[in-house]
C-alpha cells in the first residue's frame, strides 16, 4: 500500500528551513551562498531517494526519475522573499521528494516516474521564474546577461561565482513528461476561515499592473487658495475613490485591487504637489472580468480628464498576465484523493497568487493543490502550516499522483 512518512517528510522540511534561517523564517535568496547550499544538500537528497538529480545552468535543481515515463514531474521553488517564511515553495518542492520515494517503495507503483523539481528564482531576486521559463524554452539568454539583483549584482556573473555558467540546462521532454503538479501553501486565509484542509485549484489569476500620472500644477501650499488649487496629490485621492466605486459592481469574493505606492511630487509639506503617480494592480480569474474592469478604467480616466482640473493617463504598463485554467482531469484526481483524506473538508478554489505552474501549463496538463496558511500569512517570517495539514496534504499529493501515474501508464 501507497504510504508517504510523515517524519520523513518534516525532517526534510525542517532541514530545509535552517538554510537562511533567521528567526521563524528563512531569507534564502537566489544564487546566494546560503541557496547554493540548499541547493546542493537538495540535489544530494534527490539522489539518496534513487533520482538522478543536478543543478542546471540556470541554477534549477532537477531530479530525474530512473524509471522510463511518462512521467509526473512534481515540483515548486526553494528561494525565497527577503523576509520569506519557511513553506512557500519549499513545501511543494519537499513533497515531491517525498512522494518520489513513497511511490518508490510500494510495489504497486515502484515502477512510476516521478521527476521533483527546484525551480529558479521564481521569486524574482534576478528575473522571476527563469528556471521554469527556461525549462519550457523560452529564450531566458537575454534575461541573464540583462538581470541584476538589488546590490545590482549581474545574473551572469552570479551563476558564474556559483559555478554554474555553461552548464546544460534541463529541458522540458515531451516525450516523457505527461503532466505537472504543484503542491503549495495557500498564501492566504481562506481554507482556515472555511474550515478546510486541502484546496483545489481551479485557476491562476491573471493580473493587470499599471501607472497611471496625474498632472497639475505645483505651487505654494501656503499662498494658493485652495478654489484655484491644481493639487495632483488630492485628485489621485479622489479618483481612488471612485476606481473602487467603479470596480466592486464588476468584482466577485475573489476579485482583488492594490494601489501599491502612490509617488507625489515634489513631496514636500509646504508645496501642492504638481504631479503625482499611482501604482495598481487587479486580478482575477476570469478573463473576462479583467477586461470589464480596464474598460471601467479607461472611462473613468476620460471622465476624470473632462471634469477635473488635474489631467490623468496611463503612462506604463506591464505585460497582462492573463489567467490560466488548471486541468479538469488532474482536478478530479485530485479531488478524488482530497474526498479520500479529508472528506468534506476541502473545497476547489482559485489561486491569488502566481506559480510556476503557470508557465508549466501551456505545455502539459497542470494541476496545484494547497494546504491552508495560519493567518493567511504568507511571505513573511511568520509564515506557517499545522503539521497536520503538511502531512494530510502530502497524503492527498501522493495519492492523487500515483492515480494520474496509472491513467497515464494504462
Amino acid at each position: 500500500m501507497l504510504k508517504i512518512d510523515p517524519d520523513r517528510l518534516l525532517n526534510d522540511l525542517r532541514h530545509l528551513r535552517t538554510f537562511g534561517a533567521t528567526g521563524p523564517g528563512v531569507v534564502r535568496l537566489s544564487l546566494s551562498s546560503v541557496d547554493m547550499d540548499a541547493r546542493r544538500w537538495l540535489a544530494g537528497r534527490m539522489n539518496d531517494a534513487g533520482l538522478t538529480a543536478a543543478i542546471d545552468g540556470v541554477g534549477t535543481v532537477f531530479g530525474r526519475s530512473r524509471n522510463a515515463g511518462p512521467a509526473l514531474l512534481i515540483g515548486s521553488h526553494t528561494d525565497t522573499q527577503p523576509t520569506g517564511g519557511w513553506l512557500d515553495g519549499a513545501l511543494g518542492v519537499i513533497y515531491g521528494l517525498e512522494i518520489a520515494r513513497a511511490l518508490a517503495e510500494c510495489e504497486e507503483t515502484r515502477s512510476f516516474a516521478v521527476d521533483v523539481a527546484s525551480w529558479f528564482d521564481e521569486e524574482g531576486t534576478f528575473s522571476g521564474f527563469l528556471g521554469s521559463r527556461s525549462f519550457v524554452g523560452d529564450d531566458v539568454d537575454e534575461a541573464i546577461r540583462g538581470a541584476r539583483n538589488r546590490e545590482g549584482l549581474s545574473l551572469a556573473d552570479a551563476l558564474a561565482q556559483a559555478g554554474l555558467a555553461g552548464k546544460p540546462r534541463v529541458r522540458l521532454d515531451a516525450t516523457r513528461h505527461k503532466a505537472y503538479m504543484e503542491p503549495h501553501i495557500e498564501q492566504g486565509g481562506r481554507l482556515e476561515a472555511h474550515g478546510k484542509s486541502i484546496g483545489v485549484v481551479t485557476t491562476i489569476v491573471g493580473i493587470r499592473e499599471l501607472r497611471l500620472r496625474f498632472t497639475g500644477q505645483r505651487n505654494h501650499a501656503g499662498t494658493t487658495p485652495m478654489s484655484i488649487r491644481r493639487d495632483a496629490g488630492a485628485a489621485l485621492v479622489a479618483f481612488i475613490a471612485r476606481m473602487d466605486d467603479a470596480f466592486r459592481p464588476l468584482a466577485d469574493a475573489d476579485t482583488v485591487w492594490t494601489v501599491g505606492r502612490i509617488e507625489l511630487d515634489p513631496g514636500s509639506f509646504s508645496v501642492v504637489p504638481g504631479a503625482a503617480d499611482l501604482y495598481l494592480q487587479f486580478r482575477d480569474a476570469s478573463a473576462q472580468r479583467l477586461r470589464a474592469m480596464e474598460t471601467a478604467l479607461a472611462s473613468l480616466i476620460r471622465d476624470f480628464n473632462d471634469e477635473g482640473k488635474v489631467g490623468v493617463a496611463m503612462v506604463d504598463s506591464e505585460p497582462p498576465e492573463e489567467p490560466v485554467v488548471m486541468d479538469a482531469g488532474l482536478q478530479a484526481h485530485l479531488a478524488q484523493a482530497a474526498e479520500a483524506f479529508a472528506p468534506g473538508q476541502w473545497e476547489r478554489m482559485p489561486s491569488g497568487a502566481s506559480h510556476d505552474a503557470q508557465l508549466l501549463a501551456h505545455h502539459m496538463p497542470a494541476c496545484m493543490l494547497f494546504v491552508p496558511s495560519i493567518g493567511g500569512v504568507s511571505h513573511d517570517f511568520i509564515e506557517d502550516t499545522a503539521e497536520a495539514h503538511i502531512v494530510k496534504g502530502c497524503e492527498v499529493a501522493a495519492r492523487a499522483a500515483a492515480e494520474i501515474l496509472r491513467t497515464l501508464n494504462a
